[in-house]
């Protein structure tokens, strides 16, 4: 395709699937039942960390999770102390275990009350281009507090060449307006443009299809490449074009 055609393509994949239904099947399902701004953030946060694998045991251990924790995230959050960690002791999803979201409690905890929350930690390090370095500070601030070394697994760094894809989806869901119900524009401090496509396994093999991204792995050196062809289609909401890359392979088998 010409790409002016491509654009047209990828514009109209864009549009179907950037609707209020592509909640229904998919985790951000999840944040998409609280109204607060710190209950939206916590909650997307723990179920995008958890996003990868089979997207129906996704949204059961996210669902499982916001009622161990209330359906209150906030609140938990703020209140979470030792000797609260036996009621999740049963929690498993794939290799994140109780022991990994216990950390996770206490970090958000230590992120909230000294740093000013996850949108401030984003925002203070993003580059005007990327937010891809924010997530690497974002990162050492998160593991400020003793943590045993398997849990630093579960948070991806780009400056160690990972495509980060479940944090970038996860600024996805916060960044981009909420225009069509779908992700929630929550964070008004950060722009779409500075947003990465959450880079995957669906995602690649649609880019690559389309010529849009010619690297073979899905690590930052890609997502750098399929960065620039998408802000070549659309420099101020790049990453629309997840649901257009998302949907045609999920749901077309493109």
């Amino acid at each position: 395709m010409k790409r002016s055609e491509l654009k047209e393509f990828l514009d109209e994949k864009a549009a179907l699937y950037n609707q209020a239904s592509f909640i229904e099947t998919d985790p951000i399902q999840i944040p998409h039942r609280f109204s607060k701004k710190e209950d939206i953030e916590i909650s997307g946060f723990l179920t995008a960390t958890i996003a990868w694998g089979n997207r129906k045991s996704i949204i059961n251990n996210a669902s499982r999770l916001m009622e161990l924790m209330d359906d209150s995230p906030f609140d938990f959050i703020t209140a979470y102390k030792p000797g609260m960690e036996d009621r999740f002791s049963g929690f498993v999803h794939r290799t994140f275990n109780a022991v990994d979201l216990c950390y996770f409690f206490e970090a958000l905890q230590h992120i909230y009350n000294e740093h000013g929350g996850l949108e401030a930690v984003f925002s203070k390090y993003a580059h005007s281009d990327s937010l891809q370095p924010a997530i690497h500070e974002f990162r050492e601030h998160f593991f400020e507090l003793p943590h045993q070394a398997r849990t630093e697994k579960h948070l991806s760094d780009p400056m160690k060449n990972s495509a980060a894809k479940r944090i970038n989806m996860f600024l996805r869901w916060m960044v981009r307006d909420s225009n069509t119900g779908v992700d929630f524009g929550l964070w008004k401090s950060l722009s779409p443009s500075q947003l990465s496509c959450p880079l995957d396994v669906h995602s690649g093999k649609v880019a690559r299809k389309l010529k849009l991204l010619k690297r073979k792995a899905n690590d930052a050196k890609a997502l750098l490449e399929l960065d620039t062809s998408l802000r070549g289609l659309d420099p101020l909401d790049p990453v629309k074009y997840d649901f257009a890359l998302f949907g045609l392979s999920v749901f077309e088998k493109f």
